[in-house]
């Protein structure tokens, strides 16, 4: 235990009790527009330097484009499988112009986790849920081993 929660700040609102954990929630609008502007900077910004450096020494656009477009491309791999994208999709990120929308969305998708707003492909249905109360309209996807659900190796089977 931490002394966060074994301590009382006061009043007993605030004092641990047994099974109590801290509710989260999701990011408001401004939170996630500000860590999905710094994700976006973070993600195409270097490309975009190493590619006006390549021009420069080289003299030629196109090289600065492809590395451009390659810098983005490993920026979509390494997002996508944060934000219910297949890896494989780094390709598409390659692509001028749809490589940095594809990095928005990514960037936009990522700094709302752990929540989602958004419906997880077919092979991560296992382990996502759908939330109610509060936070109807989100989904929750922990990260960790699916797990499945198998037959007992030994006991008496009914019918």
């Amino acid at each position: 235990m931490d002394a966060f929660r074994v301590s009382e700040r006061g009043n007993a609102r605030w004092a641990y009790r047994p099974g109590m954990e801290r509710a989260t929630l999701p990011r408001g609008l401004v939170g996630r527009s500000l860590i999905a502007a710094v994700l976006f900077a973070v993600a195409v910004v270097p490309g975009w330097t190493l590619g006006g450096l390549i021009e420069s020494w080289t003299g030629q656009g196109l090289l600065d484009w492809l590395v451009t477009g390659a810098w983005s491309g490993l920026a979509v791999r390494v997002l996508a499988p944060y934000a219910s994208y297949r890896p494989r999709d780094g390709w598409l990120g390659v692509v001028p112009l749809y490589g940095w929308y594809l990095t928005c969305v990514l960037c936009w998708r990522v700094a709302l986790l752990p929540f989602r707003d958004w419906e997880p492909r077919a092979d991560e249905m296992a382990r996502a849920r759908w939330l109610t109360g509060d936070l109807l309209g989100y989904w929750r996807a922990d990260a960790g081993p699916v797990r499945v659900a198998t037959r007992p190796k030994a006991g008496p089977r009914t019918r």
